[in-house]
């Protein structure tokens, strides 16, 4: 059992030092967005440079990089065995050096399940030394359950989402590097459906994974090292139904009207290989299917 002193709560604190206090196997599902170590003086015409609230993102890479995979390491343990965690970062460039997430990553205890490209629609360059980046990276990170390194299946009407992800930064937030409310309820809606855990951010920032988790009726721990970050979420969790509206729009995306498995237990339409008994019945929706299918056939030949 987790003991109550951690859950729905904010433990102000360094991220690293914090988990090493928390007990094994308590964690469900995590999304977090650590500071990028971009220095604090990368800025574009759109976007200013950041700054953190009483921490740093300005260390020697190698320490950086250090300290993330002892960090990710920390939260595998925490993890329960079939859990995943989120890891939002970005590929960065210094000084003609190419610095991807994957190579911290892959020195980690975790398995890689997938690269997701959040299209964030906006850019930070201020010059043009590569094309505009517009992209940064979601790592889905999953924690085997045994020697199974697979996993559970996602219901279609979430996986239909695809692997990019296009929704802009939160705009009307005093932090300055929110990612929006979308995407941390994309990612436990998806994951976890319609079953109850615990959800985990270790830099919970302005506390959006956390006013996700409570939207979901999920459970949730977060940490946080800024004290008025910490003030800032606790605000946002006691007016989450304000923020409802914005969750919802999310949630509606997910649904499939009719699975493969279904439209072919109906004899409907399943693609090019699908049953061919001319007396089954042609309803609406299959109709549209075997129009589009057509169409697409005959513009190729």
């Amino acid at each position: 059992m987790i003991q109550k002193e951690y859950l729905n709560k904010i433990i102000q604190g360094d991220t690293l030092a914090v988990l090493k206090t928390l007990p094994d196997e308590i964690v469900d599902v995590g999304v977090t967005s650590p500071p990028y170590n971009k220095g604090e003086n990368k800025k574009g015409w759109l976007v200013k440079n950041v700054k953190y609230s009483e921490a740093t993102d300005k260390l020697p890479e190698d320490k950086y990089q250090k300290n993330q995979i002892d960090v990710l390491n920390e939260i595998f343990r925490i993890t329960k065995p079939g859990g995943s965690f989120f890891y939002n970062h970005k590929i960065r460039w210094e000084k003609g050096q190419l610095l991807h997430p994957m190579d911290w990553l892959k020195q980690t205890k975790w398995v890689i399940r997938q690269e997701i490209i959040w299209d964030r629609m906006i850019a930070a360059n201020i010059r043009g030394w590569r094309f505009w980046q517009v992209e940064e990276r979601i790592y889905w990170l999953y924690k085997p359950e045994g020697r199974n390194l697979i996993g559970e299946e996602l219901k279609p009407k979430h996986a239909l989402l695809t692997s990019i992800w296009r929704f802009p930064p939160e705009q009307k937030n005093p932090h300055p590097a929110p990612f929006p409310l979308a995407l941390p309820i994309r990612v436990i809606y998806s994951v976890m459906n319609e079953k109850k855990g615990v959800v985990f951010d270790p830099y919970c920032g302005s506390g959006t994974t956390l006013v996700a988790a409570k939207i979901l009726e999920q459970d949730y721990i977060g940490i946080e090292i800024s004290k008025e970050y910490v003030e800032l979420s606790e605000d946002r969790l006691e007016n989450y139904k304000s923020e409802l509206k914005f969750a919802k729009e999310e949630m509606c995306k997910h649904v499939v009207l009719k699975t493969f498995k279904e439209r072919k237990k109906l004899g409907e339409f399943t693609g090019r290989y699908g049953p061919r008994d001319k007396k089954r019945k042609i309803t609406t929706d299959n109709q549209i299917e075997m129009n589009l299918f057509y169409y697409m056939k005959n513009e190729k030949s």
